[in-house]
């Protein structure tokens, strides 16, 4: 697919907070079609946790679309740089973390982010390769080309300062550090959650110190977790795993609050434009939020486990979901042979024959009234057939349940 300009500009723009300064991004763009060079994408993975969770995913889903726009991209797992720590959001130094930390956990990024990225067009570095070669005469140098003031604009930094929390100088070298691996890779865009946002300006001010051509900053949203308040954590138990088998990803998305509709679909799946616009018009037209949720689950179990395996979650949750609100005494009924044309039968015929309607006709015109649910989806066609199964549950109105059998 080719991709226009003003096509691009769309896709990146598509959930991001800010673009620092947008105009040139469009220069970019527009120098690197007219030269049919791609521009390079940079993306910094400190690897201080094992495990990533749909939150971490919110920069790698954009990182794939610059991919499908034919952009190069750079994943450079910081083991260097974890060591340290980012002090980013931290009220107190990090601890730091052995080598032998930073390499188990970053065998384990590098298996987790190409369920999200392509790995034909993903390179992956570490940042080791460049900052360990560095001398104590290089880091001086490279710590002169910022000031102390400016470290202490950094809120983290600032609150710890004016609180009598002790800052220590090599957290300071952090930023220096993740901005140099921009100048390293001569990166144009590198991309960050919005609490990395004065890490990504270092790699622009270092490269015009260096006199490169400054990357673009593009700042992510930081996704709230289940519980539609707090950010996605672990720690909070308010994630979605990208490891978790179907059932649970597919039910933990069922969960989120209807407000988190719009964001978690941009955000977390690589949904159409055109989709997105759909779904907010259906959900600004009052469509029942339960079923725009599970075109979300069902969006989400696809990406990570395949349709199948997504088909089989919704059915799952379906029963579930249903014994929640289904009468102890259900009537049951058999579906014979003889009642069966090829294997299915005719649904307004099984509603007459099982007691549900008094006719044929009746049982048409509920349908056709939406009144109507075969295993909890409503069913507006009156030629519908199914074929019977054990556990199939059939609804007319309100009061009126049936179980297959």
């Amino acid at each position: 697919m080719m991709y226009t300009i003003e096509k691009q500009m769309e896709v990146i723009k598509r959930g991001t907070v800010e673009i620092i300064p947008e105009n040139e991004l469009a220069e970019k763009l527009k120098r690197s079609k007219s030269e049919g060079k791609p521009l390079k994408i940079k993306l910094g993975l400190d690897p201080t946790a094992p495990d990533l969770h749909m939150g971490h995913t919110v920069v790698l889903q954009k990182i794939r679309q610059f991919q499908e726009m034919g952009h190069e991209t750079t994943i450079i797992l910081g083991d260097f740089t974890a060591r340290i720590g980012d002090p980013t959001g931290k009220s107190e130094t990090r601890k730091q973390l052995s080598e032998e930390e930073v390499k188990q956990n970053a065998a384990t990024y590098e298996n987790q982010i190409f369920k999200v990225l392509m790995p034909e067009k993903t390179t992956l570095v570490f940042n080791s390769q460049w900052l360990s070669l560095l001398n104590f005469a290089d880091v001086i140098q490279l710590a002169a080309r910022h000031t102390v003031a400016r470290m202490l604009e950094r809120d983290d930094f600032h609150k710890r300062f004016y609180s009598n929390q002790p800052i220590s100088v090599h957290e300071f070298l952090y930023p220096l550090m993740q901005g140099y691996d921009s100048v390293e890779l001569h990166a144009d865009i590198e991309l960050g959650g919005t609490d990395q946002k004065f890490n990504l300006l270092m790699g622009r001010h270092l490269q015009k110190e260096m006199g490169q051509e400054p990357q673009i900053a593009i700042t992510m949203p930081i996704i709230e977790g289940l519980d539609g308040v707090q950010k996605m954590s672990k720690s909070l138990g308010n994630y979605i795993g990208i490891d978790e088998i179907p059932q649970d990803m597919y039910g933990k998305a069922m969960s989120i609050p209807d407000e988190l509709i719009m964001s978690y679909f941009t955000l977390l799946t690589s949904v159409s434009m055109d989709k997105l616009r759909d779904i907010e018009t259906r959900l600004s037209d009052g469509v029942n939020p339960r079923d725009i949720k599970m075109d979300l689950a069902r969006e989400l179990v696809s990406f990570y486990h395949g349709e199948d395996a997504a088909l089989q979650a919704e059915k799952q949750f379906k029963r579930v979901f249903q014994k929640r609100y289904l009468p102890e005494d259900m009537p049951e009924y058999h579906v014979l042979d003889e009642e069966l044309e090829q294997g299915v039968i005719w649904l307004p015929k099984l509603l007459r024959i099982a007691g549900m309607c008094s006719s044929t006709s009746e049982a048409k015109r509920l349908i056709n009234q939406g009144a109507v649910k075969v295993n909890d989806e409503k069913v507006t066609d009156s030629n519908k057939k199914i074929e019977p199964e054990p556990d199939i549950i059939i609804k007319v109105g309100k009061r009126k349940f049936i179980k297959l059998i």
